[in-house]
Formats: C-alpha cells, sequence, structure tokens
C-alpha cells in the first residue's frame, strides 16, 4: 500500500481531497513532547479504568456507539472528501461500527470474564497503554476493531490515524471521548515518525496496527528491544479459484465486485483471478460485461461506484503495475472511463481495468496492488494446481473457491494457506461475528475480532486457591 502525505513548515499534515485535489484542512502534527504527555496520561487513568469490572466497561462503550450514531452524517462526509470512497461504501464502514453490536458486546464479556476451574480461577489483565496505528482504507471501522477489544480489556488506547486521513480518526476519538473517562481515549496525529515514536516509547505496552507488511516488519524491529506484545493485520494478495463447474455467472460478478470494491483499496482485495482453461474465454467475457457497470467518479456523486485512489501515488503505484503486466504480454480486456472535468494526470482517479493472462512474471501477481484492478489468469483445473497456484505468495489472508462440488471445495480450502477462506463466496461477507479474523504468513501477527481476538488485548493469570 502506497501512500502520500504533505507537511508544511508549521508541522502541519496538508489533508487533501483525493476527488478534487482540493485541501479539506491543515492537522497539526503531535510533538514529541506532547506525545509524551499524552501518554503519561494514558498511563495514569488505566490504573482507575481496570478497576472497574468488565460489565462496567461494557456498559460505557455501548453508550459510546450511541454517540457514534449521532454523528453519522458527519462521519460519513468526512469519510468520503478524505479517503475517496463512494458515499455508498461510507454509509456501510458507518452502518458495520454502530449498527447490531450486541452480539459482538456479548463475545467481549465472555472473552474477558473471569473463568473458574475447580480450584483455579483464571483472570484477565490488561497489558496497559495500547497504541492503535489505523489505515486510510477503512479510517473509521479499522479504528474500532481495535479499540472496542483494548477497552473493553482494561488498557487505555492512544489513536494514531492515517495521516491521509487524519479527521476521521479524530472525529471518532472526540465522539467516544464523551462517554469515556479523561485520559482513557486519545490521539496524536503525524506521519510515519510519529508511529515511529510511539512504537517506541516506554510507555507503551501494546502496538496494534492494520497496514502494510512492510510497515508491520517495521513495528516487530522497533518493539522488540523492549520486548512488546504487537498485534498486526498486514497485507495480502487473495487468490479466487474458478474451477469448470463453477456457477460462472456468480463466480464471474463476484471477482469484479471484490476486486473494485473501495477501488481495490482493501487488505482482503480478489488481487489474483485463477480460472479453469475449459471456461477461461466464457469467464473473461462475463466479467468484462460485469466490470463495465462500474462507473468511476466523486464518490459525492451517488451515480458514482469507484472512487479516486487515495493517492497521487497510490496512483502511480497501480499504473506501473498494469503498464508492467501489459508489457509483459498481459491483454486488455477492459478499461473506463474516469472523470474528464480533470486532469488525467493530476487526478487520482484511475480507470477500471480488466486484465487477462495475467502471470506469476508480472507485478501484479506478486505485488499488492490496491487499485481497481481484475486480474485474471488461466489454470489447467485441477486440484493440485488450485492449491499450488493459490498459496505461490508470501501473504495469506483471505481466499475463494468457486465449484459446486462441495467435498472438491473443503478439500482445496483446507489446502490454501490463508486465514479465511470462502466457498462460492467472498469470505468476510459471511463470516460470524464469533470468527477470528487472521492472516497466515506474512499477512499477519496475532490476529483481531471473534473471541480469539479479543484475548489477544489482554494476558491470562491463574489464581490458584488451596480453599473453596
Amino acid at each position: 500500500m502506497v501512500q502520500g502525505v504533505i507537511i508544511d513548515n508549521d508541522g502541519c499534515l496538508i489533508n487533501i481531497n483525493p476527488a478534487t485535489g482540493d485541501m479539506i484542512s491543515k492537522v497539526k502534527c503531535t510533538t514529541p513532547e506532547q506525545l509524551d504527555v499524552i501518554i503519561d496520561t494514558a498511563k495514569s487513568s488505566q490504573k482507575e479504568w481496570r478497576k472497574k469490572s468488565v460489565e462496567e466497561r461494557v456498559d460505557i462503550l455501548k453508550e459510546c456507539i450511541k454517540e457514534l450514531t449521532d454523528v453519522s452524517d458527519q462521519m460519513i462526509q468526512l469519510i468520503v472528501q478524505e479517503m475517496g470512497k463512494p458515499i455508498a461504501e461510507a454509509k456501510e464502514e458507518m452502518e458495520y461500527a454502530v449498527n447490531d453490536q450486541d452480539a459482538y458486546f456479548d463475545i467481549l464479556l465472555e472473552s474477558i470474564k473471569p473463568k473458574k476451574y475447580g480450584k483455579s480461577t483464571v483472570v484477565r489483565h490488561p497489558y496497559g497503554v495500547v497504541a492503535i496505528m489505523s489505515p486510510w482504507n477503512y479510517p473509521l471501522g479499522e479504528i474500532m476493531l481495535l479499540a472496542l477489544p483494548s477497552l473493553a480489556s482494561g488498557n487505555t488506547v492512544i489513536v494514531k490515524p492515517s495521516e491521509v486521513v487524519p479527521e476521521t480518526g479524530a472525529l471518532l476519538v472526540k465522539t467516544l471521548q464523551k462517554c469515556l473517562p479523561p485520559g482513557v481515549l486519545q490521539v496524536a496525529q503525524g506521519a510515519g515518525s510519529v508511529g515511529e515514536a510511539l512504537v517506541k516509547h516506554n510507555g507503551i505496552d501494546l502496538v496494534a496496527m492494520t497496514g502494510s507488511s512492510a510497515t508491520g516488519r517495521k513495528i516487530l524491529e522497533a518493539a522488540a528491544p523492549q520486548l512488546k506484545r504487537v498485534i498486526l493485520e498486514m497485507g495480502g494478495k487473495d487468490p479466487m479459484i474458478v474451477c469448470a463447474d463453477a456457477d460462472l455467472e456468480k463466480a464471474a460478478n463476484d471477482a469484479v465486485m471484490y476486486s473494485l470494491s473501495n477501488a481495490g483499496q482493501v487488505c482482503c482485495s480478489i488481487e489474483r483471478i485463477y480460472v479453469a482453461e475449459t471456461v477461461y474465454d466464457k469467464f473473461q467475457v462475463l466479467a468484462k460485461e460485469v466490470a463495465k457497470d462500474y462507473k468511476v467518479g466523486n464518490g459525492m456523486e451517488t451515480e458514482n461506484n469507484v472512487g479516486p485512489l487515495v493517492s497521487m501515488m497510490q496512483k502511480e503505484h497501480v499504473k506501473n503495475q498494469v503498464e508492467d503486466a501489459v508489457f509483459k504480454g498481459a491483454t486488455m480486456l477492459h478499461q473506463s472511463e474516469i472523470p474528464n472535468d480533470v486532469s488525467k494526470n493530476e487526478s487520482c482517479f484511475y480507470p477500471v481495468t480488466v486484465l487477462s493472462d495475467v502471470d506469476d512474471t508480472m507485478k501484479l501477481f506478486t505485488t499488492e496492488t490496491f487499485g481497481p484492478v481484475v486480474a485474471i489468469a488461466k489454470f489447467d483445473g485441477s486440484e493440485a494446481s488450485a492449491v499450488r497456484l493459490a498459496n505461490d505468495t508470501e501473504y495469506g489472508l483471505g481466499s475463494s473457491v468457486y465449484t459446486q462440488d462441495t467435498e472438491k471445495a473443503n478439500r482445496i480450502a483446507e489446502l490454501i494457506d490463508a486465514g479465511q477462506v470462502g466457498i462460492n463466496c467472498y469470505p468476510i461477507e459471511f463470516m460470524g461475528v464469533q470468527c477470528p479474523w487472521v492472516g497466515h504468513k506474512h499477512s499477519g501477527f496475532g490476529y483481531h475480532s471473534g473471541k480469539d481476538g479479543c484475548l489477544q488485548f489482554s494476558i491470562p493469570k491463574t489464581i490458584v486457591s488451596a480453599t473453596d
């Protein structure tokens, strides 16, 4: 994932709308001195916050969700302005963050409350102060995924929003602070140097990040000298296997939809589509037709379903991957228009692009793309080849298998090295709230969500009593 950032001479982030190029705001970067104060405040506040029962903490977090609902319209507008995604997708992100949270809070309670085993009781202790490094592609949702279990576990939290979506993170923190005791949740703003300072600071006990594998490695290196705990959800290069007996219309629709969602700027986007050779030609035709229904434009305009990329640097990254693929023999099946009222050289819009005959000599199949590209390749249709190709990557986040043979689907799914595998579906769309979100290989270090994920934000202690 590639992004761009501008900091002026006054130490302010210049917050740019990627659809228009206009400045949204200037956001003051947190200085080292201010960071010390923020962390000291978090440490002091954590002493009282941890004394509350998990039930009390969860009840307070439920009130936080109500406060967030009250600013939903403002939040949606900010997400579109800062990140660029279509307003319909911004509404979905908002709805996911605030709706039907009862089941999630039940999981939090069940995960954290003490467990009795005979004469032994296992209790969960918070780590202390948690630094959350959040990404730009889901500037609201990803913070919530990491902040809620952190806070419920008795930790205090400092959020460092991505430097290209600072106002969304700031509004979220400001809103949740209305229900939380002072110092329990705070925000630090800035570019990579601020994030690095947070990770290395002696006052930080746990670092939780969603972002690129490159950033994840840097965090591991910075945290290692102090043996800090880390939870990292990193990049992906998710494969989709389309077998000869698949429902091709559904497969083509899903392939395009989940390659283009959020302009392809999703860690679990479908980025490698392997189609059995006997249905390869038909699949290409179907995918091309589906892609024609996607229109690129300003996310504020409801007829557009693909927004701009988040920055010019991200646009250049995607452009270079596509040009490399075409140069090496990929076939351009379709490329959409982009808005004609902006300069193609200056805007962050990139056309919806469908390529076939892609192979592993191309960057498009080896490096995370994060753009609105549908990349299709042919394979011989065998189960062995499907598994080999799916696993031919350093990543292991999501994947999917399309076939009407249930036993075959399960055999392939079992052998794919990924945290989530969908059978005839995109896994994240149907995963239960009880399920952890996991990255295998270079896609993760630790994990979040579900009961297993909630347990990552606290440490167990066993108390053994010789008397009842």
